[in-house]
């Protein structure tokens, strides 16, 4: 039991170096950082379940403000109300200065809208992507910080048996102890940021491909006033692909 409590976590926290100690706390802010960006993300993941259903009440609305009112009260401040909302402005904006003779009155309805849905999309995939470059560094680097950390250690324990002139158990265990722990420890901070990273990427992609879907539908409204018929999957698909070239194209190429 003695020689347990010798070589248990608080020994080896005291009689490690400075250098362990800064390794260590690096780990721990690594840590809480990555596991604060999986919980706002596991958060805002439950709060996206309502997209859908509030995409069918927008539809089923009798007018474009009605179905910007449920969106609001079902998914407030998601990517869908926004993309309705400045989809909603641009075309009102382009019907309010169609007659006058300015260059705003030129403008034609079709590519305003456009433009206007391309640049909610691209704020809406801006938001989704934060924090995502965050866990992916601490994915990537922690493994090499504990690594670090277990070099260290190693050092360490050679510098005791140098000093010793003895390589016996108590000179060597506890700096080897601190070089094991480290790379434990980088580990740990690693595996669920990768996991997290790879899990959020798909559901943004996921989400992404919604939100492109809705902006088609939006498009194809504002454009003709209706919404898009249900094609059959190869066709919609078709028509899908062509239209993703027009609404994610750069500015100048519309």
């Amino acid at each position: 039991m003695e020689m347990q409590e010798a070589f248990g976590l608080a020994h080896l926290w005291a009689q490690s170096d400075l250098v362990i100690r800064l390794v260590a706390f690096v780990l721990v802010v690594m840590s809480v950082t990555s596991w604060y960006l999986i919980l706002v993300r596991v958060v805002r993941q439950l709060q996206a379940r309502r997209y859908d259903h509030a995409v069918e009440e927008f539809w089923a609305a009798s007018d474009l403000q009605e179905g910007l009112l449920r969106l609001r009260e079902r998914a407030p401040d998601s990517p869908f109300e926004a993309l309705a909302r400045q989809g909603g402005a641009a075309a009102e904006h382009v019907r309010q200065h169609a007659h006058q003779q300015t260059l705003g009155g030129k403008l034609d309805t079709d590519e305003f809208v456009t433009r206007a849905l391309r640049k909610s999309i691209a704020l809406s995939t801006a938001r989704l992507e934060s924090g995502l470059t965050m866990l992916a560094s601490i994915g990537s680097t922690a493994p090499f910080v504990g690594l670090f950390g277990t070099v260290w250690g190693i050092y360490h324990a050679l510098v005791n048996i140098s000093a010793s002139g003895m390589a016996t158990l108590d000179k060597v265990a506890g700096p080897v102890g601190e070089a094991l722990i480290m790379t434990a420890f980088g580990l740990f901070v690693a595996i669920p940021a990768v996991l997290a990273y790879n899990a959020i990427s798909r559901a943004n992609r996921l989400e992404l491909s919604e939100l492109d879907a809705f902006a088609h539908d939006l498009h194809a409204w504002f454009s003709t006033g209706s919404r898009l018929a249900a094609q059959p999957d190869g066709a919609g698909a078709r028509e899908r692909a062509g239209k993703t070239v027009v609404l994610h194209a750069t500015p100048g190429a519309a």
